[in-house]
């Protein structure tokens, strides 16, 4: 019973939040932070962000969840900084160094070989990664002393930029890549092309999809907020403040407006005609909205939009 009841008391809040994630905590301990905040009824995160890395985190409410893969699938923006010397079995700073060079790369050296890493290129994961190798994740056996060996495979970097200097043993990059980039891995590859080594010390995801800076909110901000809620004021005004539309994750998605008659008909799983010079006669993703509103993801097929998921808003 007291379980229900707690279910019970849950927000049903439907959006999305970009959380800046602070350093050192894990995507889901930053989940759980917003959840005692919010008391969410449905929420979870697309895409996860190491306990090292700051920035992007977009998180999905209620029926945003239904979108998470747009945002997932969307192109990412990194800046990482990359020290020169030394390879570590991690590719970032929590590894144990495995490898060290004297060489130190100057702008020139490193700027003769971006264009070796842009494009779409062969990249091989860290051994330390969330993929599975025969069921088990592969940073699970490389923590238990496994030899852990991945293979190659092909990754999007639409840009890497060499962004600063600052000394002679760092170097600060930008790149931006689709999904399955692994940065730590462009670190560890540039390191050895250069003729020298190198690993992440410095980590923020600076866009997901199409989620930036601009749309961030802290963990403190949240909380002041919270705290400073009027008496009377429930949690709306926190969700006017910082819930973003559901929408927002489908800019890339094709809209076909349909009539309030029409709404109903695919809120109960049917198909409708698409009317109008305008209509398109096929679309494998668009969603329909009546009034601004999203009311089913789908596909258009023959001039007819099917629904396949449908929005409770």
């Amino acid at each position: 019973m007291a379980r229900q009841k707690a279910r019970k008391n849950r927000n049903a809040i439907n959006g999305w939040l970009v959380l800046d994630k602070p350093y050192g905590i894990t995507s889901n301990d930053a989940l759980g932070k917003i959840k005692r905040i919010l008391h969410p009824q449905k929420v979870g995160h697309a895409g996860t962000l190491d306990p090292r890395a700051t920035g992007c985190l977009p998180l999905a409410f209620g029926e945003a969840t239904k979108t998470v893969s747009f945002v997932m699938d969307g192109r990412k923006i990194y800046r990482f900084e990359v020290t020169w010397g030394a390879e570590t079995n991690t590719d970032d700073t929590e590894g144990e160094v495995v490898a060290t060079s004297d060489v130190r790369p100057d702008a020139d050296a490193i700027h003769a070989v971006l264009a070796d890493f842009t494009g779409t290129i062969m990249q091989v994961p860290p051994a330390f990664s969330a993929i599975k190798v025969d069921g088990e994740r592969a940073y699970d056996l490389a923590r238990e002393g496994e030899t852990v060996e991945l293979e190659a495979r092909p990754i999007d970097v639409h840009r890497l930029d060499l962004v600063d200097c600052p000394d002679a043993n760092r170097a600060v990059f930008e790149a931006e890549c689709g999904k399955g980039t692994y940065v730590r891995a462009l670190a560890r590859d540039m390191g050895r092309r250069l003729g020298s080594r190198g690993h992440v010390t410095d980590l923020r995801r600076l866009l997901v999809g199409p989620f930036g800076e601009e749309d961030m909110v802290t963990l403190d901000e949240l909380a002041e907020a919270a705290e400073e809620l009027e008496e009377g004021q429930g949690i709306e005004a926190l969700v006017e403040e910082f819930i973003l539309p559901v929408r927002e994750a489908m800019d890339n998605l094709e809209e076909v407006p349909v009539s309030l008659e029409d709404a109903a008909k695919i809120r109960k799983g049917m198909a409708v005609l698409l009317r109008g010079r305008s209509a398109p006669l096929a679309c494998e993703a668009a969603f329909a909205s009546h009034a601004g509103v999203p009311v089913a993801l789908g596909a258009i097929d023959k001039g007819r939009f099917q629904p396949s998921r449908v929005f409770n808003l």
